[in-house]
């Protein structure tokens, strides 16, 4: 058993770190909010867009755009990752990581080859380290992130799209379902994918002004944009609550330990003074 003292210190290290896990917590549940405000404030106009969207893709229009048309051979995938700047936060990262190991595996063996752009830092850490091309990165977005940062990299992914460099583009981020539950979420970007409500649509289109072409490629771009800026919210607002309950389960973890060590120390204690005590009535018969 350990002595006395190295018990005192193994506390004190433990109550130090009880200290920082509380801290933590408590920024995270207060930044929460906050993130969660800005999530439920950039989902209505997402909606919106989306049901446009989907009406498009109901439509037949005269003029078909290549962000809408499917490719037969798929030779090249994109996928824009959008991960956490800090860590702390569980296993909130990895187990989408994981995910996505096993989809570029599969890649790999229909010999399709995968690139990357990476929203925050935890990914391109990650990701330095495996055979994969990353052709962007953007980190350090900050707790309220700015759609002009994220413009250039998703600018990279559509321009290979049109030129036939990229056949397929994913999303990929951390869903918010609730402050225990965050879903890993992979979104097809493009092509665009078929919708499959209200059929009533399918033999109508658009009236547009001035023509489909510039005015289809202004609101698509949009439309990738909001998507990627949307999940750039929801990963944020995924981030802080799991960062949350990780630095909680780390508080009540050094509770425990501190409570074992405690129960430890007064056994050693009580072990040090019955020696003593029996040191002395031997010394004490001896004589």
């Amino acid at each position: 058993m350990s002595g006395s003292k190295e018990i005192v210190g193994q506390i004190k290290s433990i109550k130090n770190t009880r200290k920082v896990t509380r801290a933590l917590e408590m920024v995270s549940a207060s930044k929460i909010r906050k993130a969660q405000d800005r999530m439920q404030a950039s989902r209505p106009y997402a909606r919106m867009i989306r049901q446009a969207i989907g009406h498009l893709a109901h439509a037949n229009p005269e003029y078909k755009h290549p962000f809408t048309q499917q490719r037969e051979d798929i030779k090249r995938v994109g996928y824009v990752i959008i991960s956490s700047d800090r860590g702390l936060c569980g296993g909130l990262n990895n187990n989408m990581f994981r995910q996505l190991l096993g989809r570029f595996r599969e890649h790999q063996e229909n010999g399709q080859e995968v690139s990357l752009v990476l929203i925050g830092k935890k990914g391109q850490q990650f990701f330095k380290r495996i055979k994969v091309e990353i052709v962007a990165a953007v980190q350090d977005l900050g707790e309220q992130p700015q759609l002009e940062k994220l413009i250039g990299s998703i600018k990279i992914m559509l321009d290979g799209y049109r030129d036939g460099t990229m056949d397929e583009i994913f999303l990929c981020y951390n869903d918010f379902v609730n402050t225990m539950t965050q879903r890993v979420t992979v979104d097809q970007l493009l092509p665009l994918p078929p919708a499959t409500d209200e059929p009533m649509l399918k033999y109508w289109d658009y009236l547009y002004e001035p023509d489909p072409e510039s005015l289809l490629d202004d609101l698509l771009v949009r439309y990738i944009e909001s998507l990627v800026y949307n999940a750039t919210l929801e990963n944020l607002a995924s981030e802080h609550a799991a960062r949350m309950v990780a630095m909680k389960n780390a508080s009540d973890n050094a509770n425990n330990l501190i409570d074992e060590l405690n129960l430890a120390y007064n056994k050693a204690r009580q072990a040090a003074i019955t020696q003593e005590i029996s040191e002395i009535v031997g010394g004490a018969a001896a004589v």
